[in-house]
């Protein structure tokens, strides 16, 4: 990385668009995104589909060959190799210094590239993060399910990955300097690669700018158990890197920061938790929803337990008496706070008739205040403060 190089007299912008069976949107978004692009600045955009079965590569190359709004350049994948790493290869195939990555469904307004490329020509800022969570920022025609995910994965990279600074580091939508991240190994395999930049480009100064997300009208999401499982993989090996390059002693990591682990292993919990019943109850409609929770809950402590003992308290001793020892403290003080969980949320539902997802998650933010300092003091023989 290279951060401090000069910056060119001449701004030459290229915009990487990752693809997968968009042939309802990708002429659209060309246009927009050619409409978009600031005036007098030399542009391309680089379209990067992974072999699409319903052409979207063949669309995008023969509508590039005709339009004279910007340079296309289509660069064709011989499968479905995973969004990271089309960024990835679209960033390598890009021309310009100025690279803007985001989504092909239009979920992503073309029309805020223009103040990204200002704000990064200003010299105040590397990266430019497009932000569904700062003040102006919103997010349109998203399920409740989804907003909770994207909410607990964006508090996983916050807490569990310490970049607490950037509001969205889960945004799809950014552009930065080509050039910071020279010499860095990017992981393919990786969710997002804003995350990947936001933990390896160090000192790279970040800014963010809102923008409204809406969710797409065409074609189906790209997210699902693969995607989620990617995501908790990368997690880790960002966290792994994160370890292996800090100067931090972690074998006395201060009280706020293994709370903020706690409650990351707990916000994946959550997820499992509400995932869990969720399925169960598609899966087999004649179960009742609080046989499914007290199942799905049963599945989180045990998930729960094996990552706060690996991270959050860093014991790595799995001598069979000594875990089972700690399982049964953990599954005990995790009942007694599940027990609450299933009174609250019983009464939520049945007698405030609040919708049981949503008072799921009520439930179980309120039954885990205890858990930490409970755990912390008794299971891994740890002093509360400290």
């Amino acid at each position: 990385m290279q951060l401090g190089v000069p910056r060119p007299s001449r701004f030459h912008v290229s915009v990487v668009l990752p693809t997968y069976n968009e042939s309802e949107n990708i002429v659209k978004m060309i246009d927009s995104v050619a409409e978009s692009l600031p005036e007098g600045t030399h542009s391309e955009i680089v379209v990067v589909d992974d072999n699409s079965p319903d052409g979207t590569a063949d669309i995008a190359a023969e509508y590039g060959q005709k339009t004279r709004k910007v340079h296309v350049n289509v660069v064709r994948r011989k499968g479905k190799l995973g969004l990271s790493s089309a960024i990835l290869a679209g960033v390598h195939s890009a021309s310009g210094e100025i690279v803007v990555v985001m989504d092909s469904d239009l979920s992503h307004p073309p029309q805020t590239i223009p103040r990204m490329v200002h704000e990064l020509k200003s010299a105040t800022c590397d990266i430019v993060v497009a932000s569904r969570y700062v003040k102006g920022g919103s997010i349109t025609n998203w399920p409740f399910k989804r907003k909770m995910i994207s909410k607990g994965a964006t508090k996983i990279a916050k807490y569990g990955l310490g970049i607490k600074s950037v509001k969205d580091p889960m945004s799809g939508f950014f552009a930065f300097y080509k050039h910071i991240i020279s010499g860095i190994k990017f992981d393919p395999i990786g969710y997002k690669m804003l995350l990947e930049m936001l933990v390896k480009v160090r000192g790279a100064r970040v800014k963010e700018i809102p923008y409204t997300f809406t969710d797409r009208r065409h074609g189906a999401s790209k997210l699902d158990s693969k995607v989620m499982l990617d995501y908790v993989r990368a997690v880790w090996r960002l966290y792994r890197y994160g370890r292996q390059n800090s100067t931090e002693k972690r074998t006395s990591v201060k009280f706020l920061s293994k709370v903020g682990r706690f409650y990351t292993v707990g916000a994946s919990g959550l997820l499992v938790n509400i995932l869990g019943s969720f399925l169960l109850t598609v899966l087999f409609p004649e179960i009742w929803y609080m046989h499914a929770t007290v199942i799905a809950v049963a599945f989180s402590i045990t998930t729960n337990f094996v990552l706060n003992k690996l991270w959050t308290f860093e014991d790595r001793d799995f001598a069979l008496g000594k875990t089972l020892f700690q399982f049964g403290l953990f599954a005990g003080f995790s009942a007694f706070g599940a027990l609450i969980q299933l009174s609250l949320l019983y009464f939520l539902v049945e007698n405030n008739h609040m919708d049981r997802i949503l008072g799921g998650v009520l439930a179980v933010a309120v039954a885990s205040i205890g858990n930490f300092i409970l755990n912390k003091k008794w299971t891994f023989k740890e002093k509360i403060w400290g």
